[in-house]
């Protein structure tokens, strides 16, 4: 579900599941393929993208509803949220490429990352949850602000608008909008530049920065 490949410094994490949905298989291959980052020495930083015209669609619904009576929903809900945690004080400099849709907890996955780069000609930045009925959690909630402004918040969280590229270039969702081609390269190139920073000083500049966002993510929701 993760294919792994390295460019130099620079570790790229490619779902390869369709719509690249979160279930416990991706949820765990997200678990091996930067456990394997943490384990490599020397200079590293992490991009991680999607194929095809979908970046990640976010919760795997029908899997969680397949699996209620087992505790799907809150095990994936959980279990997602690790993962953001664990992104948002990474030790190393993380870049999402954005190569098609980002919904939902998709989205999130990306204003996890330190930056974004989105595809220009394809592909939406959404949170529908206002739409869809599926409050965000608390600690989703804090990741949200804690790496917009607070319009841009209340745009992405409070309208469920879909905002293009450059939509979201403008609004500050994304760091650079450029075409397909470009999408991996310069999140690649971001990445790279950023690879031979320290990581015990990166990780803990992100937990002086994060910190309260990471405690939220560690707070356990039940759905």
């Amino acid at each position: 579900m993760i294919e792994l490949t390295r460019t130099e410094d620079v570790f790229v994490l490619r779902m390869a599941a369709d719509e690249n949905r979160f279930n416990p298989a991706m949820l765990e291959a997200f678990d091996e393929a930067l456990g394997t980052v943490e384990a490599s020495e020397g200079p590293a930083a992490v991009v991680l993208t999607g194929q095809g015209k979908f970046f990640s669609n976010g919760l795997d619904l029908e899997w969680m509803m397949a699996n209620v009576e087992q505790g799907g929903p809150s095990l994936v809900a959980n279990g997602l949220q690790a993962l953001y945690r664990r992104l948002v004080t990474f030790p190393t400099a993380t870049v999402a490429a954005v190569n098609g849709h980002a919904f939902a907890g998709g989205g999130m996955l990306a204003l996890a990352c330190d930056q974004r780069v989105m595809r220009t000609d394809r592909g939406f930045f959404c949170l529908p949850e206002v739409d869809i009925n599926i409050p965000f959690t608390p600690g989703m909630a804090r990741l949200v602000q804690a790496k917009l402004t607070p319009a841009a918040a209340y745009q992405a969280m409070l309208t469920g608008r879909r905002f293009s590229a450059e939509e979201a270039l403008a609004a500050g969702f994304v760091d650079a909008a450029v075409p397909e081609d470009q999408v991996l390269p310069e999140a690649v190139e971001r990445a790279q530049a950023l690879a031979g920073k320290t990581r015990g000083t990166v990780e803990t500049i992100k937990q002086r920065m994060y910190g309260d966002v990471a405690a939220t993510l560690a707070e356990t929701v039940e759905f």
